[in-house]
């Protein structure tokens, strides 16, 4: 049985809606059962409890946050009930769009009434897909008219899916669809994105790599759109041409695990497959690490620029230089790079600037 996770977020008109019905039919047809679970503030407001009936606004988003982790628990607990080989469960919004609502105290005065932290939070999903709302890039489309909850001006409405990229930006698997398209081809890029997840038909990654020189950090600390990340990356014994490796990514000590491996097919393009590990599982795997190779400690800033997902690695034994990567839906996909950072050359394909080749070195 294979369970999967999935947060559709997204701001104002985004299109979340007309989506989920796009999934369903999508998915079905490719063999998967396919679960949603509702969004829980429509839930709640529709049934009267609200941040306006509430005491406070953090009244309510402790309710809220209760009941979408809750509901989610439910459904992966019924998941394993069912004799479907391959299940979808597709969250209608996640516990990390709840940030995009309140300030950081709120934030924080919600993590401890639940017990639970923003690595646990955001990274409990396997991915994020985010639709851009209408109110950019489609302005003429934007409307309230078909949602009564929904109140933001255009303005407002874009500065919500600021904050809303900004909540799970740091995720590993986070992927952003603009309206640089028509809105049937929008639904298309969305289902495209979700099945390369999946690895339907192949799990291809295609990604790209800088050389750049070494960032500066307080500079990326101050942006809201930023995300520190620290890695712990172990390569296994493998066969010839095919690359293992188990993963500890988290922050301040909270911390989630991944088993994941990669045989190249060509320069750009990549067969990868991923899954979470429990911790017992990860140290276990730990005994079976390749020796003539050591670990690698890395700090990883995660960046959303124009709608795209970059990932910038520092390592302790670089002073003057940092890697930078990108995963792509297509080979020929344009970037825009972010502003505050200087490229000295692409480096993708080089085995120089591979993980597994730096993890050689250090010895």
């Amino acid at each position: 049985m294979s369970i999967t996770k999935i947060v559709i977020t997204g701001g104002p008109c985004a299109g979340k809606t007309t989506a989920m019905s796009w999934v369903q039919n999508a998915f079905t047809e490719k063999g998967y059962r396919v679960l949603f679970v509702p969004e829980t503030a429509t839930e709640l407001i529709g049934g009267g409890v609200a941040p306006w009936t509430c005491g406070t606004n953090v009244d309510f988003q402790k309710c809220q946050m209760k009941l979408q982790l809750e509901k989610e628990r439910l459904f992966e607990q019924a998941a394993y009930t069912m004799t479907d080989d391959k299940i979808l469960i597709v969250c209608d919004r996640g516990a990390m769009d709840n940030k995009a609502y309140m300030d950081e105290t709120e934030f924080a005065e919600v993590l401890k009434y639940t017990g639970a932290n923003i690595t646990e939070l955001r990274d409990g999903y396997e991915a994020v897909f985010h639709l851009v709302t209408a109110a950019k890039g489609a302005q003429k489309f934007y409307t309230t008219v078909n949602n009564t909850a929904r109140k933001e001006s255009i303005e407002e409405a874009s500065a919500l899916d600021d904050k809303l990229i900004a909540a799970w930006t740091g995720h590993p698997h986070l992927r952003v669809i603009d309206n640089s398209t028509g809105f049937e081809e929008k639904m298309k890029r969305l289902l495209a994105e979700i099945s390369s997840f999946l690895g339907e038909p192949q799990p291809y990654e295609i990604e790209r790599k800088y050389l750049i020189e070494y960032p500066d950090i307080a500079w990326l600390e101050s942006l809201p759109n930023c995300r520190r990340v620290e890695i712990i990356q172990t390569y296994l014994k493998a066969p010839e041409g095919e690359e293992i490796r188990v993963r500890q990514r988290g922050i301040d000590g909270n911390y989630i695990y991944f088993w994941t491996t990669k045989r190249r097919v060509d320069d750009i393009k990549r067969i990868e497959i991923e899954k979470r590990l429990t911790q017992s599982e990860y140290l276990r795997l730990l005994m079976d690490a390749d020796t003539s190779k050591r670990q690698i400690r890395k700090t990883r800033y995660c960046l959303t620029f124009q709608n795209r997902y970059f990932e910038i690695d520092i390592f302790p034994f670089w002073q003057d230089r940092a890697i930078m990567e990108i995963e792509l839906n297509s080979e020929n996909a344009g970037i825009t790079f972010p502003e505050g950072i200087r490229i000295v050359r692409e480096v993708t394909g080089e085995e120089e600037y591979s993980n597994m080749s730096i993890a050689g070195r250090q010895l």
